[in-house]
């Protein structure tokens, strides 16, 4: 029997029951979580912004230690230090042959397939994203286990699963952010303190936080925001916003904005804060009815990019390596993500902690 936060259906309350988690099968493996972050993206899940077969058992961004390996598992071993990938690559698919796995068609496949058993009753459960991280143990693709780099806490390992990797990524892969420019960084919390510990290690200056709370600002600048801009209303969001990145980048906007909300209105106001010419990098998930609108002479008069981005258009074999050095080195610091330690039992609070905007990351510690 294993503990896990079950979603019973959408827009259900979080219900903390027993579970029955099956040995792994071929190509998988067994892990027993250390933490779990509690990220916007499981919340969208919940209340079916994004979509996911229900019951199932949330939770994406996970680390944790391997029990058990399954046939046909090579290179994972009982005792291995694992991080979870929520987006496995197939590496066969017209994306992976790209070089973009990322984009890969296969990535949410396991999220499909039912994975364990409600112990109360035998009905069938969905893993979250395919990792099922509220749970103080899951069972995932192999190649959905990624080997911990030496140095790096195992909780703490937990948010490179996702907050990392996706705000590194936006800065170093989607909007390839040089020494020197400025940055704006919009929405402060997980994946937002990650985006701007990225832009400080890649040089940034200066680098704005946005965001709607006052009492993120600490955590904002200890990230390495060098100013912060409380979003006060819909002015600032129509164009008060944008004047004041202005008068902080010279006159000109933001190099470089990173948008880490999903609304309409502030993926406008990023974009509309950078400079001609600029880059703006879409990172929040937002719903369907979120219409973002432009005009076709604003377009070709301010000449700005904006792309949209998924997981940081990040390769993590390649990058985890790569981020661990600069946990290893202190250049990039994990526990500053984490604004609250809770238990399986806290996540339903800390949900209504991020609808209210509050903290940065929720962590969960088994």
């Amino acid at each position: 029997m294993v503990r896990a936060a079950v979603l019973p259906a959408v827009n259900a309350p979080l219900k903390i029951t027993e579970i029955d988690l099956p040995a792994p099968g071929p190509g998988q493996v067994r892990v027993r979580l250390a933490a779990a972050g509690v990220c916007h993206s499981d919340l969208s899940l919940s209340n079916g912004t994004l979509r996911q077969p229900a019951p199932a058992v949330l939770g994406h961004e996970g680390a944790g230690t391997v029990t058990a390996v399954g046939p046909d598992v090579t290179g994972t071993a009982v005792g291995d230090r694992v991080v979870l990938n929520w987006a496995p690559s197939c590496g066969d698919c017209h994306f992976c042959h790209l070089a973009e796995p990322w984009l890969c068609v296969a990535a949410d496949r396991a999220a499909g397939a039912p994975y364990a058993t409600l112990a109360a009753d035998g009905s069938a459960l969905y893993p979250g994203l395919g990792t099922a991280a509220f749970a103080e143990e899951t069972v995932v693709p192999a190649h959905a286990a990624l080997p911990l780099p030496d140095g790096v806490p195992l909780a703490d390992a937990a948010l490179l699963g996702c907050a990392v990797l996706t705000g590194w990524g936006a800065v170093h892969h989607s909007a390839r952010v040089r020494a020197g420019e400025s940055v704006l960084v919009v929405g402060v919390g997980g994946v937002g303190l990650a985006t701007l510990q990225a832009a400080r290690i890649a040089g940034a200056g200066p680098i704005v936080a946005v965001d709607v709370s006052p009492a993120k600002e600490e955590l904002a600048r200890a990230a390495g925001a060098t100013d912060f801009l409380v979003a006060d209303g819909p002015a600032f969001f129509a164009k008060e916003g944008a004047k004041r990145v202005r008068a902080l980048t010279g006159g000109f906007g933001a190099d470089v904005a990173v948008e880490c909300v999903g609304r309409a209105e502030t993926i406008r106001a990023a974009w509309s804060a950078t400079r001609r010419g600029g880059r703006t990098t879409v990172v929040g998930i937002g719903g369907k009815d979120q219409q973002v609108t432009f005009s076709a002479l604003e377009l070709f008069y301010f000449g700005r990019t904006l792309a949209g981005c998924v997981y940081g258009n990040s390769d993590p074999a390649r990058d985890l390596p790569v981020i661990a050095e600069h946990v290893r080195s202190g250049a990039l610091d994990l526990s500053a993500l984490v604004t609250d330690r809770i238990p399986l039992d806290g996540i339903p609070a800390a949900f209504e902690a991020m609808l209210a905007g509050k903290g940065g990351r929720a962590l969960v510690v088994f």
